[in-house]
Parts: C-alpha cells; sequence; structure tokens
C-alpha cells in the first residue's frame, strides 16, 4: 500500500470520525492524494466534471427525490393507509400489517426508504399508537423494518446509483427488485403475525362496506403511479431516466393539481427539500469519482479479484463473503459510500466469477438497507427517533426479529438467483 493511499484513508477516516459531511470527507481525502502522488490537482475537477457529464443516469436521482417529497406533503400517504386497511386491516395485528401494505404500495411509487418512513411511516405510527396494545418500540420498528422494501420494489435511487457504477440495465434491475420486495414483505407480514397473536394484538377496527367505494376510488389515482412507470419503461415510450421525470409530473399533478395539498409556499418548501437533499447525494457521487480514480490508479480492484481468485471461492462463497462485509459496514457507513467506493471495487471480482450483475446489484442493495436497520448508525432508526420521540433502545430491541427475517430473505435471494432474474430474464433482458 502506497503512502499516498495510507493518506487517503487517513483522511477519510479523521473526517469521518470529526463528524465532517461524508462528500467533504471524501473530496479532501481525494485531494490529499492527488497532493502526497504529486499529481496535478487539476485532476480532482477532471474527475468530478467527466464523471458527472458522463452519468445521464444520475438525472433520475433528483426527479425520484422531488417525486417521493410530494406524494409526502400531499395527501398520498394517507390515502394508501385507508386503502390498505380495507385489504388486510382485518388480519391479527391489523395496522402493523397495514403499515406493510403501505409500504409496498408506496414502494412503487418513491425509491427511497427515508421517504417511507417519514411519509407513510408516520402516519401508520400515529394509528398504531391510539391502541393500547401496540407499544411505541413495536409501531416504530414495523416501520424501519417495512421501510427497507422502498428501495428493492421499483423505482428505486440505490439501483439507479448502481447501474451508474457497474454498467448495469437499469430496467433488469428494476425487475429484478419486484419479487425480493415482495418476499421481504411475506416474510415481515409473518413476523407480525406471528408477534401479534404473542401478544394478543387486535385486528384493525371493521370498515362499514358503504366506505369501501369512496376508499378504494381516493386510493386508486395514487396507484396508476407504479403501472405508468412500469408500463412505460417496458413498452419502451419512456427511458428508466425519463420516467423519473414521469414520476415527478405524475405527483405534482395529483398532489397539487387533484387534491390541492399544497399552497404555493407549501410547494416552494418542497422543492426547497428536494434540491438540498439531491445536492447532498451529487456531491457524494462526485466526490466518489475522485476516490474512486485514486483506488483504480493503485490498482485496488485488480488487486482484489486476483485475491478472491487465489481463495478459489464459488459463486456463492463470494456472494456469502459480500454479505458479511456489507452487513458490518452497513451498521457504520452510508448507503452511498458503499455503493460508490466499495461496490466499484467489487464489480471485477464479481464478473471474473461469472456473477450475474443484476443479482449481484439486487443482492448488494438488499443488504444496504438491511443496515438502514442496524445500529450503532442506522439511519432509519434515527430518522423514525427524530419523527416521533420513540427511544432508540426501543426501536433496536423490538426490531431485532425484524431484522432477521429481512436476513433470512438476502439469504435466499443469495442461495437462489431466480428469485431476482426470473422476471428480467422472462421480459428479454440479457442477464450475463
Amino acid at each position: 500500500m502506497s503512502t499516498a493511499l495510507i493518506t487517503l484513508l487517513a483522511v477519510l477516516v479523521g473526517g469521518m470520525l470529526l463528524r465532517a459531511p461524508i462528500a467533504f470527507a471524501m473530496l479532501t481525502s481525494g485531494i490529499a492524494y492527488l497532493v502526497v502522488k504529486g499529481q496535478d490537482m487539476g485532476l480532482a475537477a477532471e474527475q468530478v466534471l467527466n464523471g458527472l457529464y458522463n452519468g445521464y443516469v444520475l438525472l433520475a436521482v433528483p426527479l425520484f427525490v422531488f417525486a417521493a417529497n410530494l406524494m409526502n406533503a400531499g395527501s398520498i400517504s394517507e390515502r394508501l393507509f385507508e386503502l390498505s386497511r380495507v385489504l388486510v386491516g382485518r388480519t391479527r395485528g391489523g395496522l402493523a400489517q397495514v403499515n406493510v401494505v403501505v409500504s409496498v404500495i408506496f414502494s412503487g411509487m418513491s425509491g427511497s426508504a427515508i421517504a417511507d418512513a417519514a411519509g407513510p411511516g408516520l402516519v401508520s405510527i400515529k394509528q398504531m399508537l391510539k391502541k393500547p396494545a401496540y407499544t411505541p418500540g413495536f409501531a416504530g420498528a414495523v416501520v424501519v423494518a417495512s421501510a427497507t422494501i422502498g428501495p428493492i420494489i421499483p423505482p428505486s435511487i440505490p439501483m439507479v446509483i448502481y447501474a451508474l457504477v457497474s454498467g448495469t440495465s437499469v430496467g433488469a434491475l428494476f425487475l429484478g427488485g419486484i419479487l425480493p420486495g415482495l418476499l421481504m414483505a411475506a416474510l415481515l407480514m409473518v413476523g407480525v403475525y406471528l408477534i401479534a397473536t404473542k401478544r394478543n394484538m387486535p385486528q384493525d377496527d371493521p370498515i362499514a362496506a358503504r366506505d369501501y367505494p369512496g376508499i378504494l376510488m381516493r386510493g386508486f389515482l395514487p396507484l396508476t403511479l407504479p403501472v405508468v412507470l412500469l408500463a412505460g419503461i417496458y413498452s419502451g415510450a419512456f427511458t428508466p431516466t425519463e420516467a423519473a421525470a414521469v414520476a415527478a409530473l405524475h405527483a405534482l399533478i395529483l398532489s397539487a393539481g387533484v387534491y390541492r395539498a399544497f399552497t404555493p409556499k407549501a410547494l416552494f418548501a418542497v422543492t426547497l427539500e428536494s434540491l438540498r437533499a439531491s445536492a447532498v447525494i451529487t456531491m457524494i457521487i462526485a466526490a466518489a469519482y475522485l476516490l474512486n480514480y485514486a483506488f483504480a490508479t493503485e490498482g485496488i480492484p485488480g488487486q482484489l479479484a486476483q485475491w478472491v481468485t487465489g481463495l478459489h471461492l464459488s459463486q456463492l462463497q463470494f456472494l456469502l463473503l459480500v454479505n458479511g462485509v456489507f452487513l458490518v459496514l452497513g451498521c457504520f457507513l452510508d448507503v452511498s459510500v458503499m455503493l460508490l467506493v466499495f461496490v466499484p471495487m467489487l464489480i471485477p471480482t464479481a464478473k471474473l466469477l461469472g456473477v450475474d450483475l443484476v443479482h449481484f446489484g439486487v443482492v448488494v442493495v438488499v443488504n444496504m438497507m438491511i443496515g438502514l436497520v442496524t445500529p450503532p448508525f442506522g439511519m432509519l432508526l434515527f430518522v423514525t427517533n427524530a419523527l416521533t420521540g420513540i427511544p432508540l433502545k426501543d426501536l433496536v430491541r423490538e426490531g431485532w426479529p425484524f431484522t432477521a427475517l429481512l436476513v433470512l430473505a438476502l439469504l435466499l435471494l443469495t442461495i437462489f438467483p431466480q428469485i431476482v432474474l426470473w422476471l428480467p430474464q422472462t421480459m428479454g433482458y440479457v442477464t450475463r
């Protein structure tokens, strides 16, 4: 390991320990690498600008962020919650089951786990806490676990970023995430049912039959978004990147035009928040280009591929090793950092071993979603704590059974690749 690379790692870790914004820590460490290496400082701007200029797929990220924020600020979350009550509310632990179903539906619109927890998740927690049988810790834990489905079922912001660094088809990745997302939801609902039965949690209050048509009509229009997106992408009407613009326009028309949930001032606030969140993501992506240049210059991806090849691992053993590493890293690092820094180093090894990159991408993203619910730095834990005041220790204590179920889903996806690949192959995508 060269002195320049050691300097890069030292500055990066130091910045993270000092709680500097991760993008600034990454940029500073990359510049420190160039200084010690004696290279032209202009390389930093060159790597960042070339990467962003050629990353057309990145346009989808701010548009999906804007769409998710529009849906959360409008009345869409409440409408989806009422619709899901009609579908599964009368099962044991009804309101918790409703939350999982809402997450599945909302995931087809937003592509963001944080948006799921902050929108439908908050609605679900408020409803559950009206019933004494639901403890705050349990209500929050269900929301935290189910929010991980958001970026698995398309559209998905992490999958867009993975497609950028791996060259994989966004459309194939989106299809590959559908069955895994449904599997995660099914396992979580089984877990809710078992816990609810053990604790004698109630069914949801009955809804009068005369109210069904009104609830179904109010929830119908939001359901058209995932249909429009998927039909448009796979019919060739628009690309996945253009689909993000369609999602934003659809959400704007529904929230501001049809439901009239926005004043001009509120719409400006949503736009400003979307710009801020998009800027944070873009800064991290820009910094990652510089770090990836440093790692490529040092030959790290090639060395890693040679080392793994020397271990004579099978595809399954490699994927299990990746799962173990990412489950640990997910406890401490941001999703964007793992996607943009660590995944590019593993892509050559995956290719060398013949691992399907669509399968690899979905497995990696599921890993990272589990990282959002694991302490000490699980982002969904902190978001839910900040929004509801539920203590972190209660979220962690009540959440471990759901985390175990998510890990079980991950193992099933790893061992049985066809769970991921069946839909892309059926729709004619080349997955090799």
